[in-house]
């Protein structure tokens, strides 16, 4: 028994051994086409069992390099299969940079994984579609379009219309501004250090935000949401977590049904509305004027409730502080309202 425990750990040993000593090999590609990067605008691409890697890094010329594998083919198999059973199509046509895999007759084997890596000027517009890979864009301006069914999208200093969709992976943008709509039916969304109309929304995994401006709307309907240092309108919401917002300027409206809320706001410009089926904890800049209208199914705690007109008991906070000013709208179980 012992030595087949000891030989079971081997075998184990040494199939991670030469996975992780195949994942440090450089992976070199099948194929390599280059174009003048003056004549391209625009890139559509798309394939249907690998990623789409695409950066607006080229210098003179635009290069795209084109990687495969099937499990552990050999690359003679691999190209015979490529040859034989797909038309692969790079070509610039009309300013147009296309670069698609399609397979020609169906086959036994299982298909292969057709990956992409491109470099083209910053200045274009992409259209991007895998249904079986993630899909990497960076330091491109302009309108990007970019869908998978099976893998994340990460974005990262890109300015423009930014449309991104998948059905199976998390989210991850960061440096980039203007139009940014990017949603996930199975995956988490990080954001960090973007300005805009921007646009997130997953049902299957929580929000993280961070140093982010603008008009923002973040959901998620089956996690937590965090952010921090937010700057500008912030509408967010989940059913299944909690919320937490830290450093927030500007207004809020936020809700959840399924964890507890802790808002602290830097500064507030026109509201602050939340709603939780459970307990919500509020810190408001102090010395402020505020229109407040606070209602708790269970009690309300408050402190350092100066200069205030209005009525107060244990489940409702009615009144102004001060001259008034931005809409406080909170309502819970239980609220925690405080000053600083």
């Amino acid at each position: 028994m012992k030595k087949l425990i000891v030989l079971i750990i081997s075998v184990f040993f040494n199939a991670n051994l030469y996975l992780a000593q195949a994942e440090e090999q450089p992976r070199e590609p099948l194929i390599t086409r280059n174009f003048p990067a003056s004549s391209i605008n625009s890139v559509e691409a798309s394939t249907s069992g690998g990623s789409i890697s695409i950066s607006g890094d080229a210098g003179s010329e635009a290069v795209v390099e084109v990687y495969v594998s099937h499990n552990r083919w050999s690359n003679e198999q691999i190209r015979q299969s490529l040859e034989e059973d797909y038309t692969i199509d790079i070509e610039v046509r009309n300013g147009k940079l296309h670069v698609t895999a399609k397979r020609n007759r169906a086959s036994n084997n299982q298909g292969l994984s057709i990956s992409y890596k491109i470099r083209v000027p910053q200045q274009v517009n992409t259209n991007l579609q895998t249904s079986g890979g993630s899909i990497n864009i960076s330091n491109l301006t302009g309108s990007q379009d970019f869908r998978t069914s099976g893998g994340s999208l990460t974005v990262d200093r890109v300015t423009g219309k930014i449309t991104g969709r998948t059905s199976g992976g998390s989210i991850n943008v960061s440096n980039s501004s203007d139009a940014i709509d990017l949603r996930t039916s199975g995956g988490s969304i990080n954001a960090r250090n973007c300005s805009g109309d921007i646009t997130l929304q997953t049902s299957g995994g929580g929000v993280n935000l961070t140093n982010v401006n603008g008009n923002i709307s973040a959901t998620t309907s089956g996690g937590s949401i965090t952010a921090n240092n937010v700057i500008g309108e912030l509408k967010t919401g989940t059913s299944g977590g909690s919320v937490n917002l830290n450093g927030i300027s500007g207004s809020v409206d936020a809700k959840t049904s399924g964890g507890r809320m802790s808002v602290t706001m830097e500064a507030v410009n026109n509201f602050v509305k939340l709603s939780n089926s459970g307990n919500i904890t509020l810190t408001l800049p102090a010395e402020k004027g505020y229109n407040l209208n606070v209602r708790a199914n269970s009690n309300i705690q408050t402190s350092e409730l100066n200069n205030f007109r209005g009525n107060v008991n244990s489940r409702r906070l009615e009144g102004t502080v001060a001259n008034g000013g931005p809409e406080i709208d909170v309502t819970a179980t239980r609220v925690n309202l405080s000053f600083k």
